[in-house]
């Protein structure tokens, strides 16, 4: 494995190009498609052109949830995101002002009384389990009337996230809730770019990764080898394996609609390019150096310096291509992060 510094993932980003808000319509957003022969301008509604028939879009499914809580433990005021169900009422969640809790506190809930959920387990970097109760149906209701769509801390939204932010936030494919984050490559998606791509003889088809709160957290220390992701939950269904599988049999490519989808692909896939049927956690960490076997190509927005979305990139592309890529998608003004611009990226050990 090539030794790595976090240094190596860093550039200059000028504020800004920090999107505040998604271009209208979604698909008019620009697209830069970095492949062998360098940058190439480009817009999302012109993704058709860059496919083929028989081609197979993979595209993540989860639905964005209001995950964030106001709460209260005595005089102590808390933020609570939650991350991950876990099974009989718990979640897995991070929580701001954790050190004032100890196992056995029960919490105050900002605009919902009735529900009271019990810190069970304190652990490292401000994470904690709570226990909600097995009341599911409740909590989701609680959710829906007291939480907040939990944008990235780079959107500025001093008064907490619009009416419009609902609807902005959420993909046009989200049909299973349990996400923290948005699946963002996601958003650039129209019923008439769907359209156009389906016309183009591309296929579709969906798995499904929650993603977790830990998609904001920060690279710690300089050896991104020792950075540990939070495990998100993921799945791939019988028929979408066999469906990836036999397009790939048949000389299509695949395409990862996000980082989320290639994730989870790369988490079931064999070394003979199998994709297998999965169901469960993944905190699986691509870094350079890191053989792909799953998707040809992949559609991803423009990621922050030093993180690992910006080191999965470069894992996939190319990391030479992806410092010249961003330093192009800089000086050309494109748009970053979650409601910013998109990039085509091929595979750079891509066969085909």
């Amino acid at each position: 494995m090539p030794e790595l510094r976090a240094a190596d993932f860093d550039f200059d980003l000028p504020e800004a190009l920090i999107a505040q808000g998604p271009a209208r319509p979604r698909d008019s957003a620009r697209m830069l498609v970095v492949g062998a022969d360098g940058p190439v301008d480009a817009g999302v509604a012109s993704l058709p052109d860059w496919l083929r028939p028989g081609d197979l879009m993979v595209v993540n499914d989860t639905r964005v949830i209001p995950a964030r809580l106001r709460a209260r433990r005595g005089l102590a005021q808390l933020e609570i995101m939650l991350n991950r169900a876990e099974s009989g009422g718990l979640w897995h969640a991070l929580v701001r002002n954790a050190k004032k809790l100890r196992p056995g506190d029960l919490l105050d809930i900002e605009g919902a009384p009735e529900l009271r959920p019990r810190v069970v387990e304190r652990q490292e970097g401000g994470a904690v389990l709570l226990d909600f109760g097995p009341d599911q149906a409740l909590l989701a209701a609680v959710l829906e009337r007291a939480g907040e769509i939990p944008l990235p801390p780079y959107i500025a939204r001093p008064d907490g996230p619009t009416a419009q932010d609902l609807d902005d936030y959420q993909p046009i494919f989200a049909r299973q809730p349990g996400a923290v984050a948005a699946p963002t490559a996601s958003l650039h998606f129209t019923p008439a770019l769907l359209q156009a791509l389906e016309a183009r003889g591309v296929a579709q088809v969906a798995l499904t990764l929650h993603v977790g709160a830990g998609t904001f957290l920060p690279i710690r220390g300089d050896n991104p080898r020792e950075h540990k992701l939070h495990a998100e939950w993921g799945e791939i269904s019988d028929s979408a394996a066999a469906t990836i599988n036999a397009t790939r049999a048949k000389g299509g490519r695949i395409i990862a609609i996000g980082t989320t989808a290639l994730r989870l692909l790369e988490s079931s896939v064999d070394d003979q390019g199998i994709v297998h049927p999965f169901r469960g956690l993944t905190d699986i960490f691509l870094l350079p150096g890191h053989v792909f076997h799953s998707a040809d190509l992949l559609l991803t927005n423009f990621h922050l310096p030093k993180s690992s979305l910006f080191m999965l990139v470069s894992a996939f592309a190319g990391q030479g291509r992806m410092r010249d890529a961003y330093a192009h998608a800089v000086a050309q003004g494109y748009r970053f992060y979650s409601y910013g611009d998109a990039s085509l990226l091929f595979r750079e050990n891509a066969a085909r």
